[in-house]
């Protein structure tokens, strides 16, 4: 994890970057937002930016979008002065801390920014199988295709390669290919130079370069514009990329590792994805199995969360009653990991008792053959399919948003652009979309 601190910030995050180094974080300083932007065009990414309050905020925000440069931005200022952090947040900034700041707010900014998820926890037969093929195939340099549906662990499972693979003292960079607009993703990938578009004043270099020699996870590779599939394509064949603006190619070393939750062949066949670059892709393909298919990593997964969530609110390290755990057990989890640790989350910071109860549970047990909601729904009623179900959920999202799509995307969790493309594909399948109030 890399930090960049910017403006007079460091003797106030003192004891915060002594925190954050024990937790193997690299710190930089400066001064000034032009070296920040400096230091964010070399080949070091960042995982996170805490820019001073007194800073030019705004200017140095534009100056990134202008230079598509896609990073977490985080304002600090000292005391909580509410005007500041409303400023800043307009400005561009995810977050407003108050300094000094809580260490472990630092650390926890830092894993959030990182997208460090949590190591490898398993006990099911399903999932050994598929971290023994990820350990025989991670010493080579194959591209591999992590697939499954959202919030099962592909990008642990990416880490867990790099970690075991040759080059795992290298670079392992994320691209969330979701979540970065169409107009940002290629400079993001390839890097441009020196006046390559308006806003270009300096060479940038790409996260190919960024991760050369090490491991560059493309995830969520489905929602890639099909035009950019084609330079990626060469990337990979011919190990060169071309910086918008460049004039020659540039060598790269660099081994491609992806994600996608949808099917890719289907996509193939309807033209939305190429077909040559998925093979180039799919040398090794994993496919991890959802949560209630792997019932037997549930207790392992909610106990590590439970301890995980316990250290980082102070709280004592607490157990699941037995009752607690039949109720975890019983549930099919459509939001599969993620969806449990946020209901691990939650139970954490309610529970008062010695351990976790069953009343601490934000979902209910399943009785008399009658689930909770989260249960019928992941079970499907009328035999609905888990893509019907997703389908229903985003389209009464958009109603309720009134064609909004920055709100409903919010609500989602997704980005606008996968929003876009969720709803394009429900319209092209025939089915009713709410007017948009957005303009694209």
């Amino acid at each position: 994890m890399k930090l960049l601190i910017v403006g007079a910030l460091e003797g106030y995050l003192t004891k915060a970057s002594s925190v954050a180094r024990s937790r193997g974080c690299e710190i930089c300083h400066v001064e000034q937002p032009s070296s920040a932007l400096e230091m964010l065009r070399g080949d070091v990414s960042f995982d996170l930016v805490l820019i001073d309050d007194q800073c030019d905020i705004p200017s140095f925000t534009i100056a990134l979008k202008e230079e598509r440069i896609v990073v977490t931005l985080v304002a600090c200022g000292l005391g909580a002065d509410a005007k500041h952090a409303v400023a800043a947040i307009k400005a561009g900034a995810v977050e407003y801390l108050p300094l000094p700041p809580d260490p472990e707010i630092i650390a926890a900014l830092l894993e959030s920014a990182a997208e460090d998820k949590i190591s490898m926890v398993y006990a099911s037969a399903a999932m050994k199988a598929v971290v023994a093929m990820a350990e025989k195939i991670a010493a080579s340099d194959a591209s591999v295709l992590i697939l499954g549906e959202s919030g099962t662990g592909k990008e642990v499972v990416a880490r867990h390669i790099h970690n075991r693979s040759k080059r795992r003292g290298k670079a392992f960079i994320a691209v969330n290919c979701a979540a970065i607009p169409e107009t940002l993703l290629e400079s993001e990938l390839f890097g441009h130079e020196k006046g390559a578009f308006s806003g270009a004043v300096a060479r940038r270099l790409g996260k190919f370069e960024q991760a050369s020699h090490g491991t560059l996870l493309l995830d969520e590779i489905s929602e890639m514009d099909i035009r950019l599939q084609a330079k990626l394509l060469r990337a990979i064949q011919e190990r060169e990329i071309d910086r918008l603006g460049g004039s020659k190619p540039v060598s790269v070393n660099t081994r491609i590792l992806a994600t996608s939750n949808r099917d890719l062949q289907s996509m193939c066949a309807k033209g939305l994805f190429r077909e040559d670059l998925y093979f180039r892709l799919n040398v090794v393909s994993l496919l991890l199995p959802p949560l209630r298919e792997r019932r037997d990593d549930i207790p392992l997964l909610a106990q590590h969360f439970a301890e995980k969530y316990g250290l980082e609110n102070g709280l004592s390290t607490r157990g699941f009653s037995k009752q607690a755990l039949e109720i975890l057990m019983q549930q099919d989890w459509l939001g599969n990991i993620r969806e449990l640790e946020n209901a691990t989350h939650r139970a954490v910071l309610l529970s008062e008792g010695t351990e976790l109860s069953a009343d601490d549970m934000p979902i209910k047990s399943v009785q008399n053959g009658s689930a909770s909601d989260s249960s019928s729904l992941a079970s499907g009623k009328g035999g609905d399919k888990l893509s019907t179900i997703e389908r229903e959920a985003v389209l009464e999202t958009v109603t309720n948003s009134r064609g909004n799509y920055e709100q409903a995307a919010s609500i989602l969790g997704i980005s606008i652009r996968m929003l876009r493309n969720k709803l394009d594909r429900y319209a092209s399948d025939g089915h009713i979309v709410s007017p948009s109030n957005d303009s694209r």
